[in-house]
């Protein structure tokens, strides 16, 4: 899924990705940013947090259920 601020298109440079990956350790939630320079950061407009939290939240709820705690 990507959440970008309203009015942005899907490339740029705002888009966060909310993707769930798989390394053969099981799955988990991967959020990254594109735009960052500064790696393994993300920054979180507080406009866009509801639409982001929906997102990695629906990610979560999607990963296998033997995975989960």
């Amino acid at each position: 899924m990507t959440v970008v601020p309203v009015g942005q298109p899907l490339f740029s440079e705002m888009a966060t990705m909310v993707t769930i990956v798989d390394e053969a350790a099981g799955e988990y939630v991967e959020v990254c940013q594109s735009g960052r320079v500064d790696l393994g950061k993300i920054a979180i407009n507080a406009e866009e947090w509801p639409a982001l939290q929906a997102a990695i939240s629906l990610a979560i709820s999607n990963c296998r259920s033997e995975h989960h705690d």
